[in-house]
């Protein structure tokens, strides 16, 4: 049995007991995740925001790209999500009701890449110069630098709330980095 054999017996296994469950997803119209979230994070196999979390199917978006990085293409993501939530008539409220959550990690194979300054320039499309900002080898520090920049996107609702968090690869512990706030205040 090959890899992609082995899966797709796992997702027959997946979709018995999901329908015996009665816990099939819901069709798009009525798709709103359950705890209200975003939740951004790496790619790393190691590091699914889901089960570092205890996030079940249907409670949260979960978008997923290397380093858990804010780039070009994931606020591409979020706002073609927002354009989807608008369609269904589903864009959930603020104050406090729906959060993003930054998650990146310790040990992340991005700071590998700091060697590389043109590669990673042409990932967060910017100039080789402003790398510095990125903080790719501090995930701490990288973090925070994420969530500066999702405050300055004015597409994003000002009362949702935005934290960042770094996941220890060696603990399995969460660490708050930036705690909940508003993403703008008035």
């Amino acid at each position: 049995m090959n890899t992609l054999d082995n899966l797709l017996q796992r997702n027959k296994e997946f979709a018995v007991k999901q329908s015996a469950a009665g816990t099939l997803m819901p069709s798009l119209p009525q798709a709103m995740p359950k705890v209200k979230a975003i939740i951004i994070g790496c790619a790393d196999m190691r590091v699914d925001p889901a089960h570092v979390l205890g996030i079940q199917p249907g409670e949260a978006v979960v978008l997923r790209n290397i380093g858990g990085r804010i780039t070009p293409g994931l606020l591409q993501q979020l706002s073609l999500l927002g354009r989807i939530g608008e369609v269904a008539g589903k864009i959930p409220g603020g104050g406090g009701e729906f959060q993003i959550i930054v998650l990146q990690h310790t040990d992340c194979g991005i700071t590998r890449l700091a060697r590389d300054p043109a590669l990673l320039a042409a990932y967060f499309q910017i100039q080789e110069g402003e790398l510095k900002k990125k903080a790719v080898t501090d995930p701490r520090a990288a973090v925070a630098a994420d969530v500066v920049a999702l405050r300055a996107v004015p597409a994003l609702p000002g009362t949702w709330l935005i934290s960042g968090l770094v996941y220890d690869v060696a603990t399995g512990l969460v660490e708050i980095v930036v705690p909940p706030a508003p993403i703008r205040t008035a």
